[in-house]
C-alpha cells in the first residue's frame, strides 16, 4: 500500500517515516548534456540548441533512416545533381530527338558506327541526322527483331553487325552494303581480331572473316539461358569471352574448347547479367536491381555487391530491373525499368535433364524508367527520371558521336540524349551547361540517435544561391515516419540565407518530433543554363527527456528516543538499506488521495553529520532522483 505523509516535517521513503529539518526541495532531474552539432560545425551558432547541417550531398541515395554519425551526406531519394559539395542543383537536361517514324514499334538497340548513331526499332534500322534532328527513313529492314549489335573490324574493314532472331545482318559503310545471313547468333562480341556469337542453344561460334563461322565451345545449359556475351579479364590476366546466363557466369577456355563455370554462381533470375559492362578494373553484372562487381586476375576472383539495392534500397515506386549498364569517364550508368505489368502466362520448360524453372512472361506496361550513375566511391545518383505512365527504357549508349560526349537511350517510343562531362563540373565555374527543369530531394529520417526521445525542431535555415522569381527552392518537412504528408514552407526566391521559425514566424513554438525528414524541391524557368543552388540546410533543435524530478531533504536523526518505532540508529540503518537497494524506493512527502505524488526513486547522494561514540544522533542530507 502506498505511503502517505500527514505529519509536518516528515517524509516517507522505502517503507519508513523520517523526520526532516526544513522543507523538501524539488528540482528537474531530466536535463540533457550540452548541445551537439551534426554535419557542418561552422553552422553551429545557438548555444542553447543542437544543430544538424546538410552541406554535402555526395554520399548519394539509398538511406531511409540515417545514422547521424555516418549518413549526413546521404539521401533517401533525389533527382538532383549530387556530385559537388555545397551544391545541390538541377540534374542535366534531357533532350528528346525527333520521332522515329516507325509506328507502334519501340527501339530496342542503339549503337554508334562511324561517328553516327543508329537505332533499331523492331526490324527497322534508322540512322540519325544530328544537324537536322531527324531519323529519316529506314536504311535497312532486318529479317527478324534485333537481339544484339556490335561494331567489329574484320580483315581491316569496320562492320556494323546486328544479330536478330533469324540470324544476323552486317553493314559495310564504305560500300554502303547490307547483307543478311541466317547463321544463328543471338549475342555478339569481339576479341583477338575475331567476331564471336552464341545462339539460343549455347553454341559459341567464331568468325575471323565476315560471313564465315566456326563452331567453338558448347555451353551445356537449357536453351535461352544466355543473357549476354562479352569480353573481360581472365584468371591469368589476359582476356577471354564470357557468357552470362540466368544462373551465373561462364568463361570460354579457348585452349580446351570448353566453357568453365566461374565463382560467380547465382540463383536463377531471368535478368541475371542482362546488359553486363566492363568498367575500370572489373566486370559489372546486373541481377534485377542488384549489381555484382566481378574482379578477376592473379588466379583469384572477388565478387562484391555494388548495386542500388544495397543499404535501404530504392523507393517502392521505383523498384525495377536494370536493363543495361554503360561506363563513362566518371561514372557507370544503369538504365532501370521500373514499370510493372500483369501476369500473362507461365512458361514451363525443362531440357537436358536439368530442373525446370518457372519464367514469368509479363506484358509491357507503363510506369517509371530512370538512369542511375555510380562513381568510384560507390555513390549512386539519379541522372534522369521519366514521367509516370510511360513505357520502359530498353537500350542505352555512351558515345562521342558527332564530336559530342553524350548518353543516348530509347524509352517511350523515342530516343533521348543527355550531355556528359569529361570532368566533374562545378556549377559556379560553367555557364553553358544545360539543366533539367526540376528536382526532388528527400533526406533520410533523422532521430538525433534516439527514437524514444521527444525532440523539438526550432528553426530551419537555408543558404541558397542562384535563386530568383523563376529559379526557386522549396523546403518542407515530414514527421514521425508519415510518408505521405509534408508541411510546406515559403518558396525561396532570393539568394542568401533564409530562416524559417517553426511551425511559423507568427507562432515560433517549435515542432515536436520523434523522427523528421526534409524535402527540397528545385525548379528553374525557361533558361536552361541557370539553376537554383542549395548550399546548405540547417535545422536547430533540442531534445527533451520525459520529466523526471529530483528531491533533497535533510533527515533529522536527533529525535529521542525514537520516531514512529525507529531509534536514530534504526533510522540510520534503514537509510543504508534504502541506499544499497537495487529496487527503486517509494518516496513521498504528501497526503495525496490520488497517490499521484508518490515517486519511485534512487538515492543519488547521502551526506551526513554524525556524533561520535554511542551517540547515533545527527543529520543526513538525501538527494533522491525519480527514474
Amino acid at each position: 500500500m502506498a505511503g502517505r505523509v500527514v505529519t509536518a516535517n516528515e517524509i516517507f521513503l522505502g517503507g519508513n517515516f523520517y523526520p526532516i529539518s526544513g522543507p523538501v526541495r524539488e528540482f528537474l532531474a531530466s536535463i540533457y548534456p550540452p548541445k551537439i552539432t551534426i554535419g557542418d560545425t561552422s553552422k553551429d551558432s545557438n548555444p542553447n540548441a543542437s544543430t544538424i547541417a546538410w552541406a554535402d550531398w555526395r554520399g548519394g541515395i539509398g538511406i531511409e533512416r540515417m545514422d547521424a554519425v555516418t549518413d549526413v551526406d546521404r539521401s533517401w531519394w533525389s533527382t538532383a545533381a549530387l556530385r559537388q559539395k555545397a551544391h545541390l542543383v538541377l540534374p542535366p537536361l534531357r533532350t528528346t530527338t525527333a520521332s522515329l517514324g516507325v509506328s507502334g514499334i519501340f527501339p530496342i538497340k542503339i549503337i554508334e558506327y562511324q561517328n553516327e548513331v543508329y537505332a533499331v526499332a523492331g526490324t527497322a534500322v534508322l540512322r540519325y541526322d544530328n544537324e537536322a534532328d531527324s531519323w529519316g527513313s529506314s536504311v535497312h529492314t532486318l529479317p527478324g527483331p534485333v537481339t544484339d549489335a556490335v561494331v567489329a573490324r574484320l580483315e581491316d574493314v569496320n562492320y556494323l553487325i546486328i544479330a536478330h532472331e533469324t540470324g544476323y545482318t552486317y553493314y559495310r559503310g564504305d560500300t554502303d552494303t547490307w547483307v543478311d545471313d541466317t547463321e544463328n547468333v543471338n549475342f555478339l562480341t569481339f576479341l583477338d581480331f575475331s567476331l564471336w556469337g552464341i545462339d539460343t542453344t549455347g553454341q559459341l561460334r567464331e568468325s575471323s572473316a565476315i560471313g564465315t563461322w566456326t563452331d567453338a565451345a558448347k555451353l551445356w545449359l537449357q536453351d535461352n539461358y544466355v543473357t549476354d556475351l562479352f569480353v573481360a579479364r581472365d584468371a591469368q590476366g589476359g582476356h577471354t569471352v564470357y557468357a552470362m546466363t540466368k544462373i551465373g557466369l561462364y568463361a570460354h577456355d579457348r585452349d580446351n574448347n570448353r566453357f568453365v563455370q566461374t565463382e560467380l554462381v547465382l540463383p536463377f533470375h531471368p535478368d541475371n547479367g542482362r546488359g553486363t559492362e566492363s568498367w575500370r578494373d572489373a566486370t559489372e553484372i546486373p541481377a534485377g536491381l542488384g549489381i555484382f562487381k566481378y574482379v578477376q586476375g592473379s588466379n583469384s576472383a572477388v565478387v562484391t555487391a555494388v548495386g542500388p539495392d544495397r543499404d535501404h534500397g530504392i523507393l517502392k515506386a521505383y523498384r525495377g530491373t536494370i536493363v543495361e549498364l554503360k561506363g563513362t569517364l566518371n561514372d557507370i550508368l544503369a538504365a532501370v525499368d521500373a514499370t510493372s505489368g500483369p501476369l500473362d502466362t507461365l512458361d514451363m520448360f525443362a531440357t537436358g535433364g536439368l530442373a525446370a524453372h518457372r519464367s514469368q512472361v509479363i506484358q509491357e506496361d507503363t510506369g517509371f524508367s530512370y538512369i542511375l550513375a555510380r562513381n568510384d566511391l560507390g555513390s549512386w545518383e539519379v541522372r534522369w527520371l521519366s514521367g509516370d505512365g510511360e513505357t520502359p527504357i530498353k537500350a542505352m549508349l555512351v558515345t562521342d558521336a558527332y564530336n559530342q560526349y553524350r548518353v543516348w537511350w530509347a524509352q517511350n517510343g523515342l530516343v533521348h540524349w543527355m550531355r556528359l562531362e569529361r570532368d566533374v563540373i562545378n556549377p559556379h565555374e560553367i555557364s553553358d551547361f544545360p539543366y533539367g527543369d526540376a528536382f526532388d530531394h528527400i533526406t533520410p529520417w533523422f532521430t538525433a540517435g534516439q527514437d524514444d526521445v521527444d525532440k523539438l525542431a526550432l528553426r530551419i535555415r537555408a543558404e541558397v544561391q542562384g535563386a530568383s522569381a523563376t529559379e526557386t527552392i522549396i523546403v518542407s518537412y515530414g514527421l514521425n515516419y508519415d510518408v505521405s504528408t509534408w508541411a510546406p514552407q515559403t518558396t525561396i526566391t532570393s539568394s542568401g540565407q533564409t530562416e524559417f521559425s517553426l511551425p511559423s514566424s507568427t507562432t515560433p513554438t517549435g515542432v515536436a518530433f520523434r523522427a523528421i525528414r526534409f524535402r527540397i524541391q528545385g525548379a528553374r524557368g525557361a533558361t536552361t543554363t541557370v539553376t537554383p543552388d542549395l548550399v546548405s540546410l540547417t535545422m536547430e533543435y533540442r531534445k527533451k527527456l520525459p520529466e523526471r524530478l529530483g528531491f533533497t531533504a535533510v533527515v533529522n536523526l536527533n529525535t529521542m528516543p525514537e520516531y514512529k518505532g525507529l531509534t536514530p540508529r534504526g533510522m540510520r540503518a534503514a537509510l543504508v538499506t534504502a541506499r544499497q537497494a537495487n529496487l527503486l524506493q517509494e518516496f513521498t512527502y504528501r497526503d495525496d488521495d490520488g497517490e499521484t505524488r508518490n515517486y519511485y526513486v534512487d538515492m543519488a547522494s547521502a551526506q551526513g553529520l554524525e556524533y561520535t561514540g554511542r551517540d547515533e544522533r545527527g543529520t543526513v542530507q538525501l538527494q533522491l532522483v525519480q527514474r
